[in-house]
């Protein structure tokens, strides 16, 4: 059965690559590619060179494409938080009425992006975003005392009921953050009733950290910094048993001076025992996704590219993997 399974799927990735990849390219190549793809992946090197040379010869169906903002049916908010700011907060129309709800809390990118792919659910689920700038710096430190997330989440209720003109609660709570962003998520997972309170995460191309001794490469001695990771790791598990949702999503990009996100992805892969799934498929907005790790509700998926555009893609994503975590 086994060898039935890897059969199909060789079948199924040559077919698809010789139709929507490389129509070009004779049978013969495709088939040895993926042979030199597989084994290279059966070796325990994860997303890898050949994995890159995989995505040049793939760059020019990378169509990078954009979502655009569009008039939504609800109700928009700007909240004043202290010490954060401005959250940006979108109530839906299914909304109101409702006793109970779901929100996303999103840190770093576009408010309407946020709020389209929570509109697109269908399922009365609030918006509220959050930008402080560039870094996870900043982001980690404006959460760092915990009656921050505590505030905001009482601003969003509050403001709720006053839509409403009657006292709404706070169901599940969902974290999504893209890039920088994720430097309030593992702050705030740090604490215990926070921890408990969170329902599901969403991580788009942002896990990163930094190298110790800092700076230093891991080709000139240097580790990667497990110190931020650690409460990923935590929610990782609980995701894993099934106690939560997880997902995450990498690229290849590597920034040189810190961890990437697929080095972080692969500490948290070994740390929990887990291996990815090599493959060939599309994704959201041109996207290719090169690997998949999972266990239970708990999910990393790979997809190629080192470039800007590549990064952005994640984002643009978002309507899907957010489904994908409260479907």
């Amino acid at each position: 059965m086994h060898t039935m399974i890897n059969s199909l799927g060789i079948f199924l990735s040559i077919k698809h690559l010789r139709e929507k990849i490389l129509p070009n390219k004779p049978t013969r190549f495709i088939v040895t590619l993926l042979c030199v793809f597989m084994t290279a992946e059966l070796h325990g090197n994860g997303v890898n060179p050949v994995s890159s040379f995989l995505f040049q010869l793939t760059q020019e169906t990378q169509t990078h494409e954009r979502l655009t903002p569009r008039e939504l049916d609800g109700i928009n908010r700007t909240l004043t938080v202290d010490p954060v700011g401005d959250v940006e907060l979108f109530v839906p129309s299914e909304v109101p009425g409702s006793d109970t709800v779901d929100v996303v809390v999103h840190f770093h990118g576009a408010s309407w992006l946020v709020h389209q792919s929570v509109s697109d659910l269908r399922s009365g689920t609030v918006a509220a975003v959050v930008n402080l700038g560039s870094g996870s710096g900043v982001y980690h430190r404006s959460f760092t005392d915990p009656e921050v997330f505590d505030s905001l989440l009482a601003n969003i209720k509050n403001e709720l009921s006053a839509i409403q003109d009657r006292p709404v609660q706070i169901k599940n709570v969902i974290l999504t953050a893209f890039s920088a962003g994720h430097g309030a998520v593992r702050v705030i997972l740090r604490e215990e009733r926070h921890f408990e309170r969170i329902a599901a995460v969403l991580i788009m191309d942002g896990m990163h950290t930094s190298y110790v001794p800092d700076g230093t490469l891991p080709a000139a001695g240097g580790e990667v910094d497990t110190t931020h990771l650690t409460a990923f790791a935590r929610f990782a598990r609980a995701a894993a048993d099934g106690r939560k949702t997880f997902l995450i999503t990498h690229s290849e990009i590597k920034p040189e001076t810190y961890a990437s996100t697929t080095e972080t992805a692969d500490w948290l892969l070994h740390t929990l025992g887990l291996q990815r799934t090599p493959m060939l498929r599309p994704g959201p907005r041109g996207m290719r996704q090169l690997s998949e790790a999972k266990a239970g509700n708990f999910a990393i998926l790979g997809f190629a590219g080192d470039t800007a555009p590549d990064h952005i893609d994640h984002f643009h994503a978002m309507p899907e993997l957010l489904a994908r975590i409260l479907k």
